[in-house]
């Protein structure tokens, strides 16, 4: 298989430039905001002699090939004027343009470009891109727009439910989004219970979320990709933002360093409720804190240099009984360089650390597990012409896992001491995709990906009887852990076990005309790291852990189709998409699996499969001082753990039973008002079908205590969810554009007070003996006022 990748990709190279080498002229540049020079991603530029449309990519370059002759550029991008000029090329040209911040701030916004026709004629689907300024737009909650948030009001995404970290995408884990900042991977996407996102919104530049049709230069995760940039920082003038609230504050200082060469941007954010809590002597308390930062060199017009970072931590803390605390710390150095107006490399390399750790008194535990990962990668961007593009690269990282370290919580604990073993991986990934036009009317977006997975040593690793982990207990009918028979001893850097996967993704849209458009896709993942938990509690129990020769990759296969539609000028668009996505290797935990401190994690883990398939709607009002959108999704999610032979029934007894994250109805009503020039309203009203769940469907008696039996796993439901979330945004003097600028923030999360269901917690009534049902829930009203300032 080696030695055919590399033939691969030359054939494949060489098809796709066939007939692209003679080009004329080529006109080139940056875009970028104009009063603080920070690169724009995804500007629109039309050509409207050639019916030529382009955009800039994540580091604001593009690019075009035309005949020499004279040109009209419009170049269109929301928040911003246009711009539109003539330009004559008799050579190739490079030309940088800087758009302005829209005056109109309020009022009614009127696109007269094809800002939105990209959605129609570009391959690529199930994603979606939101603006900072269309994430501002929406309800603060707690006086903060939240990313996470945002994205949750999108179709195919929903949370597992209030309180719980993470979104699940098209019914997939939390462990299989790929969740990127800044190119670096970030483990955990929450603070304070999901109640805040880690992505400060004051430093976001960017967010883009694909859910199907995912390119080839993304990899190592089946269910989706958050890709987000942070901003540059502003190298012209020095400018602070930030704000003060009920709960947290936040602060953003950007300016130059060496004036248009060089910048820096430096955010923090810090929750104080808990110094309140100690104030009227409430034993617990919960805060968090992060710092985003970000410094840039541009060395020449051919050379930027990036260094940006993120630093967060949560500390939970109940009467000092139980005490969580866990965090994210992000590194990433990154060159882009041009190599020609053609080509365009971007060179990053990239540390990603996650350690999580639980303190709990009752049991004596002192628990702390981690994940390292070091990453490099170099991507190219080739424009060969208008009509084809490639992109290629290659991808390593380097993997460093500590499932535990286990300590006594005190002197008088009687726990001792233990390392669970640490382990080691290594994956390797290259890849090569095209974007091609055809014709006026169809397009194609196509590439592969390889990748390859080490699973390396130093470690001693079990083995067990028939080489099975678990084994199935026929006197009882359970699956219980196998007891080891020996171990082997590997010994660093040596090979445990590997794996190879080809991973070809394809996407084609078909344009009826200028304001429809037929797409579909396909696209094959593996992922081979794995979050092992089985809850989807407040505080989950987060232990990575690498696929080895017991815990198998998970390979994902997925197709979708989608129409398109921009209708009354462009004022409304709407988006419909159905999709089949099928998983192998799904893990599967037996009966009664307990994670906490387990050194061999695949005594608990049988190997299934999943499945999943839906329809996404998503009507968006683009213009006026109405806009916002209302999204629907119906899908079903599934899994199912057959028996390993005809003496086992499986998980389930064999049988297929919705997934954690399945939810049947997800509606989403996101809007923003422009009430007048001072004052801005937002609401968002959610709801989604009840989370699977499993309840008692019996109970028996056991030395004098009732015990509760159990059915089909998830076969019941929790009360179906939703909520109303309401803003109201003041700002005293809009016009104002220097110095102190100033605004107010009123918000209601969860309007009418509904409790919606975290858990049920089932128990025996002390006095009568009968059974009860109490509903857990976390968060019922909370309103909220937040200053927010510029200058």
């Amino acid at each position: 298989m080696k030695s055919r990748i590399p033939s691969f990709l030359i054939l494949f190279f060489a098809f796709v430039v066939h007939g692209y080498s003679q080009e004329k002229v080529t006109l080139s540049g940056t875009i970028s905001n104009k009063s603080n020079t920070e690169t724009l991603i995804g500007v629109n530029i039309y050509i409207p002699e050639a019916k030529v449309g382009i955009t800039t990519n994540s580091y604001g370059f593009y690019t075009t090939t035309l005949p020499k002759g004279t040109y009209t550029i419009v170049i269109s991008y929301v928040g911003f004027d246009n711009i539109e000029e003539t330009i004559t090329l008799t050579e190739n040209t490079k030309r940088n343009f800087g758009l302005t911040e829209n005056s109109k701030t309020l009022g009614e916004v009127v696109i007269k470009t094809n800002t939105t026709k990209e959605n129609i004629r570009k391959p690529e689907m199930s994603t979606n891109k939101l603006s900072i300024a269309t994430i501002k737009k929406m309800p603060a909650v707690m006086g903060e727009v939240d990313v996470l948030k945002s994205i949750l009001q999108l179709p195919g995404v929903t949370n597992a439910q209030e309180g719980a970290s993470g979104f699940n995408v098209r019914g997939g884990s939390v462990d299989g989004n790929l969740v990127l900042l800044d190119e670096a991977v970030v483990y955990n996407t929450s603070h304070l219970f999901g109640f805040f996102s880690v992505f400060n919104a004051d430093v976001i530049k960017n967010l883009k979320l694909y859910k199907g049709g995912i390119p080839a230069n993304f990899g190592g995760r089946i269910s989706s990709v958050l890709d987000i940039y942070q901003k540059e920082g502003n190298n012209k003038e020095f400018h602070v933002n930030g704000g003060i609230g009920l709960v947290s504050s936040r602060l953003l200082v950007e300016g130059p360093i060496v004036k248009d060469k060089s910048s820096f941007v430096v955010a923090g954010r810090g929750s104080y409720a808990h110094l309140f809590l100690k104030m009227a002597n409430e034993p617990n308390s919960a805060y968090f804190y992060d710092l985003n930062t970000k410094f840039n060199y541009k060395f020449n017009d051919k050379n930027n240099v990036f260094v940006s970072g993120y630093f967060g931590n949560d500390n939970l803390n109940f009467n000092n009984s139980f005490i969580n605390t866990y965090g994210n710390k992000l590194f990433n150095l990154r060159w882009n360089h041009i190599f020609s107006d053609k080509i365009f490399s971007n060179a990053s390399a990239i540390y990603s650390d996650y350690d999580y750790q639980i303190k709990v008194r009752s049991a004596g535990l002192d628990w702390k597990a981690e994940v390292k990962n070091y990453n490099f990668k170099y991507d190219f961007k080739h424009y060969f012409s208008n009509n084809l593009t490639l992109n290629y690269g290659v991808n390593s990282v380097y993997y460093s896992f500590n499932p535990g370290t286990i300590r006594p919580f005190d002197a008088g604990s009687g726990v001792h001491p233990d390392q669970l073993a640490k382990k080691y991986a290594f994956e390797n990934a290259a890849y090569i995709s095209a974007e091609q036009n055809l014709s006026d009317k169809l397009s194609l977006n196509y590439g592969l990906r390889y990748s390859n997975f080490q699973r390396l040593g130093a470690q001693e690793v079990y083995t067990y009887a028939n080489n099975l982990p678990v084994v199935y207990n026929k006197e009882l009918h359970i699956y219980e852990e196998a007891v080891p028979t020996g171990t082997i001893n590997y010994l660093k850097n040596k090979k445990i076990a590997g794996f190879g996967n080809l991973e070809p993704r394809l996407a084609i849209v078909y344009s009826i005309n200028n304001d429809q458009s037929i797409k579909a896709s396909y696209n094959r993942m593996s992922q081979y790291v794995h979050l092992i938990s089985n809850t989807a509690s407040a505080s989950p129990l987060d232990i990575w852990a690498p696929s080895d020769q017991y815990l198998k990759p998970e390979i994902l296969d997925q197709v979708a189709l989608g129409y398109f539609h921009n209708f009354k000028d462009d004022k409304f668009s709407l988006e419909a998409e159905t999709f089949y996505k099928k998983v192998k290797n799904k893990a599967d935990y037996i009966d009664g699996a307990d994670l906490l401190g387990i050194d061999a994690i695949e005594s608990v883990l049988l190997n299934g499969e999943g499945r999943a398939h839906g329809l996404e709607m998503m009507l968006k009002k683009n213009t006026g001082k109405l806009t916002g959108w209302v999204s629907y999704t119906l899908s079903k999610a599934e899994q199912r753990t057959p028996g390993r032979n005809t003496d086992e029934p499986g998980i389930n007894n064999g049988e297929w039973y919705r997934a954690n994250y399945d939810k049947l109805h997800n509606l989403s009503v996101t809007g923003a008002y422009a009430l007048s020039r001072k004052w801005s309203l937002g609401a968002i009203l959610t709801f989604q079908s009840g989370k699977a769940a499993t309840f008692p469907d019996g109970k028996y008696l056991y030395q004098g205590i009732n015990v509760a039996s159990y059915g089909v796993r998830n076969e019941n439901s929790l009360a179906a969810y939703h909520r109303v979330d309401v803003s109201a945004t003041y700002t005293p003097k809009p016009d104002k554009r220097r110095g102190w600028q100033g605004e107010w923030n009123f918000s209601i999360y969860n309007l009418y007070n509904r409790n919606n269901a975290a858990s049920y917690s089932f128990r025996q009534n002390e006095d009568t003996g009968t059974s009860e049902t109490r509903r857990v829930s976390i968060f019922g009203i909370v309103p909220s006022v937040t200053y927010n300032v510029k200058f």
